[in-house]
């Protein structure tokens, strides 16, 4: 299984970006091969519109089942459930820590959006 992060940063010691269409970067954790890849978002960084959109469909091509981030508007939210990717949100900290609080079970998935978008 793939968990993706949404990150200021490379690897597991970067800080978690709060942003999810405009994140700096994706930090895909696979769980079986235990294999760290860090993903450039910069296409949507600087986007005028619809990077929310953008970013949910290039997670989705990833393979993610999992994401986790600060917030979620509507639109990006509707193609990530629809891909099957549960949204996790986090504030703060690293992608590793944000990892083991998902590991442990102390995320709650959200079913909906938790912003209204543009953010």
């Amino acid at each position: 299984m793939k968990v993706a992060i949404t990150a200021t940063g490379k690897g597991l010691e970067a800080a978690v970006d709060p942003h999810f269409g405009r994140a700096q970067t994706f930090v895909v954790v696979d769980l079986e091969t235990r294999s760290i890849e860090t993903i450039s978002n910069v296409v949507n960084l600087n986007a005028v519109q619809g990077a929310g959109i953008q970013a949910a469909k290039a997670v989705a091509d990833l393979g993610v089942k999992a994401l986790l981030t600060g917030h979620a508007g509507p639109k990006s939210f509707a193609v990530l459930w629809a891909a099957g990717i549960d949204v996790y949100p986090i504030e703060g900290g690293t992608v590793g820590e944000a990892l083991e609080q998902w590991k442990a079970g102390e995320l709650t998935a959200l079913e909906q959006a938790d912003v209204e978008g543009q953010r």
